[in-house]
């Protein structure tokens, strides 16, 4: 059973959401950002998306293409990504791990190796932004053969006749992008996620995460009672650029993690 799958049978025991947090790899350089995703876990994260430095992030707003530019200007590459997973492995077995970027690096490197350098430094799932899923047989048989899922995106306009389509190659999770537009703007009503989740659950039996605009830990139960996981990265990475620390984006984590908990408990 993969970490994902097993993650998630957990929490769906414990009667709880997951808090999926985001970072992007070597931001603002490759110690803090080692320091901040090795305290991932112990803050409350219990699933982690690393963002691949990218020099064209098209899907992401200005926190995160700010934080790419950063890390690629502190060295940062998808050779190093690789390398800080597999430093987080030596010390964290359970806690899954996906990739997330664009896929230009990735067919640089040759879809094929880089399936098997990922599974290698322990790498659960990829989460390619730029790729369609008309196009995702470049590299979804490679990562199936490495053992890792591919997580597709689905967004407001994903209607019945399109989700078929989004998910043929799914596996791990659903990352439902709750609003139009780039990340860290704006965020979605709960009814339309409600409404949005309800639509998707009709087309698959996988997990459904929920991220794009979601900064307190108030949004974050809200969510987390609506959906299997919730998503925040923009908030966690801004944080870190304010304050060039580990310490200040981890308590961040803990307070989300905090309100994700709390979630369901606070309907009965």
């Amino acid at each position: 059973m993969s970490r994902i799958k097993r993650r998630f049978e957990s929490l769906k025991a414990e009667n709880r959401a997951a808090l999926v947090t985001f970072i992007m790899a070597s931001d603002p350089d490759r110690a803090t950002a080692q320091a901040v995703l090795n305290g991932m876990p112990t803050a409350g994260a219990d699933i982690i998306e690393l963002g691949m430095p990218f020099t064209d992030p098209m899907a992401d707003g200005p926190a995160i293409q700010l934080a790419a530019g950063r890390a690629l200007a502190a060295g940062g590459s998808l050779k190093q990504t690789l390398e800080m997973v597999a430093e987080f492995r030596k010390t964290d077995r359970d806690t899954p791990i996906i990739l997330m970027g664009y896929y230009n690096p990735i067919h640089a490197w040759g879809p094929e190796k880089f399936a098997g350098d990922a599974a290698l430094a322990g790498i659960d799932g990829m989460i390619v932004v730029d790729l369609p899923p008309e196009e995702a047989g470049e590299l979804v048989p490679f990562l199936r053969s490495a053992a890792i899922d591919f997580i597709v995106l689905t967004t407001p306009t994903s209607d019945d006749a399109r989700l078929p389509v989004v998910l043929a190659n799914a596996s791990g999770f659903v990352y439902y992008v709750s609003i139009a537009g780039v990340t860290g703007t704006g965020s979605a009503t709960g009814a339309a996620v409600g409404e949005a989740v309800t639509r998707i659950r009709r087309h698959t039996d996988l997990p459904v995460c929920v991220g794009f605009g979601i900064r307190t830990p108030d949004q974050a139960a809200g969510i987390a009672r609506l959906a299997e996981g919730v998503v925040v990265g923009s908030a966690i990475v801004q944080v870190l650029a304010e304050t060039g620390t580990a310490e200040a984006p981890l308590a961040l984590v803990r307070d989300l993690a905090v309100g994700v908990r709390n979630a369901r408990g606070s309907q009965d």
